[in-house]
């Protein structure tokens, strides 16, 4: 891959010492580098179109979130109007989940090659048709398809919305601003989830919040299709390929390892039904197949094996399957003992969980002036706190225990846990892949969030399951132990081998590898 045209996005001065270097002792790079970080990318003519790109990216992570929780919320409305029955009531959730993590590497290679505005605007309108489709099923079996297609559209939206982000700003303050508003969004997508699923499940009715979320997703795709910049051609210049035998092996490696894992708790025979553990080995086997091929066999592989060369990128990555992982059980499982031990309704649950919504607004706003200023490892640790915090209030909770003492402080930790660590590897990962794996970058970050989810989510089903000859309370209070213990050790994987530096300005991934270029040939100059 060429390295020439990261250089175009220098401004002239810049451009020209990249050219032509100062002598050695003087230092004239890091003011400049300073107001790049600060400036309004070329691509907008004035604030108003830069706030209108905004507006459309960040409703992408709006949306993600209301569908995702909001959906916990309305389950045991859905599984009485619908029928649903006992084996099947994850599936409303979960097949949106399974989706996503199937096919996010997938959107991902597709935004590298077919560019942002392409993928993104096509997820938005299929977002908006998905989202009507499910408001009038009319049995159970239709929502949970037309949630899988909902998975389909957020898998498109997710990995291409990061990448125009990551593309549109370079490192520094600016970026950090954009990318903490864009983690803000989760919290108020959260938030929106709750607060919308729980009006439409006490007052009006379950598809309302499927009709509303559509309503959304038509005002994002309006404003997508004219504020996006059109990156087609440029992407095509690059000539990226897809990976087809990776294609075929991580949606069918996944889809089956996933499934095995959700399902096993719900099927007759646990993991002694047959089916189940004919999927979970052939889940395995191919995704052990996929990192076969992906690492040794093709050429353009749609996760390359060199991005883990990326100084902590594979140990942050681990680290944040657990994370994650605990953070998804953490919002099932906690709606589930607020509404069963606490005798919360819909609207007092939002209330409840509101400081998360309220505080996740304040840390990310708050997140994009100090991110630069700060440790990156300092903040991750932090986050790591929360997660364990999180989990932790809800282990030891009492009968009867009291909602400012443990609900209140463990929603604290859960928007300390998410809104810190998701911002901190969205900036650190982006920065350090080059414009062309962009795509990429979105997608890692984001099947590393679902995958971790969808994964730890149906252990804890298992753990729940199993414990319930104790009683259901002390089935949950087992579950959240478990999620205790995934946030130690992803606490313990970021202590030990996690190292994030200030969130500065500094030189894009492609000014870095020109760079070295220059003093490469310069050094076999001077050798000549």
């Amino acid at each position: 891959m060429s390295s020439t045209p990261g250089l175009a996005a220098f401004t002239p001065e810049l451009s020209k010492k990249a050219t032509h270097p100062e002598p050695a002792g003087t230092c004239t790079r890091g003011p400049d580098l300073e107001k790049l970080g600060r400036e309004r990318p070329s691509h907008f003519s004035s604030p108003w179109s830069e706030l209108a790109f905004c507006f459309s990216i960040v409703m992408s992570q709006i949306l993600a979130e209301f569908y995702i929780t909001g959906s916990n919320l309305l389950l045991p409305t859905l599984v009485t109007e619908l029928g649903i029955p006992e084996a099947s009531t994850i599936w409303p959730t979960t097949a949106l989940s399974l989706v996503v993590c199937a096919t996010l590497l997938i959107f991902g290679r597709l935004t590298d090659m077919y560019g942002g505005y392409l993928l993104y605007n096509a997820g938005a309108i299929w977002l908006t048709i998905s989202s009507i489709l499910a408001g009038v099923s009319t049995t159970s079996l239709m929502l949970i398809i037309c949630r899988a297609l909902q998975g389909l559209a957020l898998g498109a939206l997710l990995p291409s919305g990061l990448m125009i982000l990551g593309s549109t700003y370079r490192p520094g303050p600016r970026k950090n601003l954009v990318f903490s508003i864009y983690g803000a969004c989760a919290a108020l997508g959260f938030f929106a989830g709750f607060f919308v699923s729980g009006i439409c499940g006490q007052f009006l009715t379950w598809r309302w919040y499927f009709y509303i979320g559509a309503i959304l997703s038509a005002i994002m795709a309006a404003s997508s299709i004219f504020s996006v910049p059109r990156d087609y051609y440029e992407k095509k210049k690059l000539a990226i390929r897809m990976d087809w035998p990776g294609l075929a092996f991580s949606i069918t490696g996944t889809t089956l390892f996933v499934f095995a894992i959700a399902d096993s708790s719900y099927a007759p025979q646990g993991w002694r039904t047959p089916y189940i553990i004919v999927f979970f080995v052939l889940g395995v086997i191919l995704l052990g197949g996929l990192a076969y091929i992906e690492g040794w066999v093709v050429q353009n592989p749609l996760l390359p094996g060199d991005i883990f060369q990326v100084k902590h990128m594979a140990a942050l990555v681990i680290a944040l399957l657990f994370l994650y992982g605990s953070l998804g059980i953490f919002l099932l499982y906690g709606v589930l003992y607020m509404s069963e031990f606490m005798g919360g309704s819909p609207l007092q649950i939002v209330a409840w969980t509101a400081p998360m919504g309220v505080g996740g607004l304040i840390l990310s706003a708050t997140g994009g002036f100090i991110l630069h200023k700060v440790s990156g490892t300092l903040l991750m640790l932090i986050s790591c706190l929360g997660y364990v915090g999180s989990g932790l209030l809800f282990a030891i909770i009492p009968i009867g225990g009291n909602y400012w003492a443990y609900i209140f402080p463990a929603m604290i930790c859960g928007t300390v846990a998410i809104d810190i660590s998701f911002n901190l590897a969205n900036i650190f990962i982006t920065t350090s892949l080059p414009k062309a794996r962009q795509g990429l970058a979105g997608a890692l970050i984001y099947c590393t969030m679902h995958l971790g989810i969808a994964v730890m989510l149906g252990f804890a089903d298992i753990v729940q399951t199993q414990m319930k000859h104790l009683g259901v309370r002390e089935s949950y209070k087992a579950v959240f132990w478990f999620q205790t213990g995934l946030a130690i050790v992803g606490l313990l994987i970021v202590l030990l081998l996690v190292r994030i530096r200030h969130a500065k300005s500094e030189l894009t991934a492609e000014e870095i590898q020109a760079e070295e270029t220059q003093k490469s040939a310069r050094r076999e100059n001077e050798e000549v």
